[in-house]
């Protein structure tokens, strides 16, 4: 179905199903990269009933179509595998409800492209975390995540962004970035340069693992800070991961890697003072036993074994991409001042050191947790 660039948001609404009487929508503003709505539609009985409608950035996804066969195909298979363990896939699971012509999506003459998925009620996601029982509990449930998804047939899915935790990639584009020097900055930078080029053999340990075989290749979220993660209001347990737009093959120790990148780190991502940033092996330990618990038994010996490198890794990786950009001439990341990609850049490499500095703890930690979880 076509709808014209001028169409308002009702037009839109109207595209898909009617779930009972339009009775208006709400925007969520807390996303950065899509345009969310809560649409409601009241029944005969005077229910209200909510879903989201959201409109897919194709600046950030260029190719929505596979993106979103990507999406169905992951949900469809949660469903199966939630109904088999007795859950509720309305709740533990996103579903997407196709428009009037049968479609998963709405494709607008402007290109844009909308979809549209169930409300999950009486839910609340965290933005920062304030213990480290709120890590454990965004650990079980990716571990559950990964685990769910480790028989999915990978052959079907799609990478809808090349590359994007291809780290020998990255540091390529990064070199790129260095030989341009396209905004000049490269100068107040050597530091942070010097960093990385001194860090280059790191690049490519998980990717050789994957093209030979030692690790194998899974779907991952690519995505996952706590806040993709739905907590329900009356256990307070995680219940249902979200924002499944980057969902792609690659290996599960990526989704680890950032997720200890962003929850473990003792300081904001672009922390002025570099004291402040530490790894916290309280929050490591508390996700490592979490991940194990619902992850473990469709992970590899390999795959446990390289939790503590794949948290240096995506952290390095984070950091060569904001340096990167900031020798570019901040193209690609959002900033509030000149330096603050740099900044940034400096926020990671100061933990990458702190997670070399404590490197051996952070081993003896995931075996400490895999004979106690696993035997």
């Amino acid at each position: 179905m076509s709808i014209t660039s001028n169409t308002n948001l009702i037009e839109i609404i109207k595209a898909f199903p009617e779930f009972g009487k339009y009775i208006g929508y709400r925007p969520i503003t807390d996303g950065h990269i899509n345009d969310t709505y809560v649409i409601k539609y009241e029944t005969e009985n005077g229910e209200c009933l909510q879903y989201l409608l959201q409109r897919i950035n194709v600046n950030v996804f260029k190719k929505p179509v596979e993106l979103m066969e990507n999406v169905c195909g992951v949900t469809s298979f949660l469903r199966e595998k939630i109904e088999k363990e007795g859950g509720d896939p309305t709740r533990e699971t996103l579903t997407v409800y196709p428009a009037k012509d049968g479609k998963n999506y709405v494709m607008a003459d402007d290109g844009g492209c909308w979809r549209m998925y169930n409300y999950v009620d009486d839910t609340y996601s965290i933005n920062e975390l304030t213990s480290p029982d709120d890590f454990r509990s965004a650990a079980l449930s990716f571990g559950n995540f990964q685990n769910q998804l480790a028989d999915y047939p990978i052959e079907t899915l799609h990478e809808t962004i090349p590359n994007f935790h291809n780290t020998p990639s990255r540091f390529k584009d990064f070199l790129e970035a260095l030989d341009k020097n396209a905004s000049g900055r490269k100068d107040a930078a050597k530091p942070e340069i010097d960093f990385v080029l001194e860090r280059e053999k790191d690049c490519s340990v998980i990717t050789d693992l994957l093209n030979c075989g030692d690790l194998p290749l899974k779907v991952t979220h690519n995505d996952t800070k706590l806040n993709n993660v739905l907590f329900d209001k009356k256990t307070n347990k995680g219940i249902c991961v979200v924002d499944l737009d980057t969902v792609m093959p690659g290996s599960s120790l990526y989704d680890f890697g950032d997720s200890i990148r962003f929850g473990a780190n003792t300081a904001a991502e672009d922390e002025t003072d570099l004291s402040k940033v530490t790894l916290s092996l309280e929050y490591f330990k508390a996700y490592v036993e979490g991940y194990l618990e619902t992850a473990g038994p469709s992970l590899t010996e390999n795959e446990i074994k390289y939790l503590p490198f794949a948290a240096k890794l995506l952290t390095f990786e984070c950091g060569i991409r904001f340096l990167g950009d900031f020798i570019n001439g901040d193209v690609y990341f959002k900033v509030d001042y000149p330096e603050h990609n740099l900044i940034r850049a400096r926020t990671q490499f100061k933990l990458v050191e702190d997670i070399e500095a404590k490197y051996n703890e952070m081993v003896n930690i995931v075996d400490e947790a895999k004979a106690k979880i696993l035997g």
